[in-house]
């Protein structure tokens, strides 16, 4: 929130009104060919929520697959012997759209793998499946990799200074 009060002073960007967001969701229901306004609000969010579902499922087992046959002991073995560094690479691994990275990582800085500044970067940087809806519903694919580069610079940059400051827990 307070990146995006600054970044509107600084670019005085417009702002967007509820018609503006209405017609992002006509939008999607058009694309989605859900028919929203002949169905009713039931039907059509049990089409939306399912296909979400299969989206999701679908991203997830490609990346819980990738996960298993690359290993976390290789993800680990690239991250942890490099300071500095290991923030930055731990921060592409949490832009994998999936929660399994956060676990993995989790488990990796448990296990005593991972320090806390390499581990915080990644996790910071992770949204989650929000990256894949932010992509799927905003077309707007400028905007998008803005979002992306601000919150993977904040997470890498505050993986970095946990590391500076020699945090450790």
């Amino acid at each position: 929130m307070a990146i995006d009060l600054f970044a509107r002073k600084i670019f005085a960007k417009k702002e967007h009104s509820h018609e503006a967001n209405s017609d992002k969701i006509g939008e999607i229901c058009e694309h989605d060919h859900c028919h929203c306004e002949e169905e009713g609000i039931l039907k059509s969010s049990i089409k939306h929520t399912l296909n979400i579902l299969l989206f999701i499922f679908i991203i997830t087992l490609i990346l819980n697959l990738a996960i298993f046959f690359i290993g976390q002991d290789n993800i680990a073995g690239i991250i942890s012997t490099r300071p500095i560094l290991g923030p930055i690479l731990s921060g592409i691994i949490g832009l994998i759209p999936n929660c399994a990275t956060s676990v993995v990582l989790t488990q990796l800085y448990l296990s005593g793998v991972l320090n806390i500044a390499t581990m915080m970067s990644g996790l910071l940087v992770n949204a989650g499946l929000g990256m894949l809806v932010l992509f799927r519903v905003n077309k707007n694919l400028k905007e998008n990799i803005k979002i992306v580069g601000i919150v993977y610079g904040i997470g890498v940059v505050s993986g970095i200074l946990i590391e500076i400051a020699g945090l450790r827990i």
